[in-house]
């Protein structure tokens, strides 16, 4: 389309070519020139959001910590542990922890890899284990904080007189129940599910549950210098806070449960 040669305002409306590409007005040649343009593969390629942030991985670690240092109590386990190796020798203690941690160890690890599958054998959904996980996590943590031994995380009397018997306690009572107990094996099910599909976030997981069942090693290695200086009363302190911690855990395992149910 072309203009007046003496015209040198374009028109109101700047017509589109025929391949409907926007045009420019000449002012020199009085026409619509077409406007070049920039090809798509020269655009700036976008950058994808990366699935786990560094934030996000410091806070996966910090709650796996906290959530299963607490709950395995190894400051608590210390002294259960010094009391039954009371007539054994140094070298024996230090075996019986050490074969007691790594089958403790093996028994998390098959619990955290195969616990999603057996839930969905069973036909359990992993909002009810969730709401029941907290529950059971809560009655540890109210357990505690009154400093009370039950069979959620020690020994009933009579599994603590048949390991005082044992020459070896390394499988029972110290790798299941003291230290492998059952809220150790829940909150490692609802942990390893809070990172379902995530597979950075499920190895983050289970190296820091490797960090703290190394401390759980360190405390048993040390557990008579540790009696020595916290005492009885110090541990119960620790033991109480630990409770408080524990029971805050299970009341938000049990609202994500319910929420993820959908009952509100």
């Amino acid at each position: 389309m072309r203009f007046d040669p003496g015209a040198r305002t374009p028109p109101p409306a700047a017509p589109p070519d025929g391949a409907g590409n926007s045009q420019r007005w000449d002012r020199k040649a009085c026409n619509w020139r077409r406007t070049a343009q920039v090809p798509s593969h020269t655009a700036a390629p976008t950058r994808r959001p990366r699935r786990a942030s560094v934030a996000g991985m410091l806070e996966t670690a910090l709650a796996t910590f906290v959530t299963f240092f607490v709950v395995v109590d190894p400051l608590g386990v210390a002294p259960i542990f010094m009391a039954l190796t009371a007539r054994d020798s140094a070298l024996d203690r230090r075996r019986q922890a050490r074969h007691g941690v790594a089958i403790a160890a093996v028994v998390i690890l098959v619990f955290a890899l195969g616990g999603e599958p057996m839930l969905k054998v069973l036909g359990i959904g992993l909002p009810a284990f969730r709401i029941a996980g907290g529950l059971l996590l809560l009655l540890l943590g109210i357990e505690m904080v009154m400093a009370r031994h039950s069979g959620l995380r020690a020994t009933t009397p009579d599994e603590e007189a048949e390991g005082e018997r044992k020459s070896d306690i390394a499988v029972f009572p110290l790798a299941i129940p003291l230290i492998a107990g059952p809220g150790a094996l829940t909150s490692v099910m609802l942990l390893m599910g809070e990172a379902s599909g995530d597979l950075v976030r499920q190895g983050v997981t289970l190296a820091v549950m490797a960090g703290v069942l190394l401390l759980m090693l360190a405390c048993l290695l040390l557990a008579g210098n540790l009696v020595r200086v916290m005492g009885v009363t110090g541990i119960n302190v620790v033991t109480r806070v630990f409770g408080l911690v524990v029971a805050a855990l299970a009341v938000q395992f049990m609202l994500d449960g319910a929420r993820a149910a959908g009952m509100f």
